[in-house]
């Protein structure tokens, strides 16, 4: 272990690294761990947008309605004793559903 002081990266900015010269030991710490996980979180957002880009455009169904996104699936639900078939998708922690039609021996 030396005991000069490690130099910082030459991309870091003059003004981080002064700022970062006037902290506490315990301080420079809990940068470092803030800085590990905003560094985790940006490079999963990056893996996440790189995936959505490389799934690639999907057809939309002939019969999708225009306010029903393509991602939406087809559920059956079962409501006094008679099948219906909706539309249903998840926007962030809400699932929407819409009414699609009857279930019925043809389909």
């Amino acid at each position: 272990m030396s005991y000069e002081p490690p130099a910082p990266p030459q991309e870091l900015l003059t003004d981080v690294v002064d700022t970062l010269d006037d902290y506490s030991p315990k301080l420079l710490r809990d940068v470092a761990r803030y800085t590990e996980e905003l560094a985790e979180h940006r490079e999963r957002e990056e893996r996440l947008a790189d995936n959505e880009e490389n799934e690639g455009v999907k057809e939309r169904p002939e019969n999708l309605p225009d306010d029903v996104p393509s991602k939406a699936t087809i559920t059956v639900k079962e409501i006094n004793d008679n099948r219906y078939y909706y539309w249903q998708w998840r926007d962030g922690e809400k699932i929407h559903s819409k009414y699609k039609g009857p279930v019925d021996s043809e389909n």
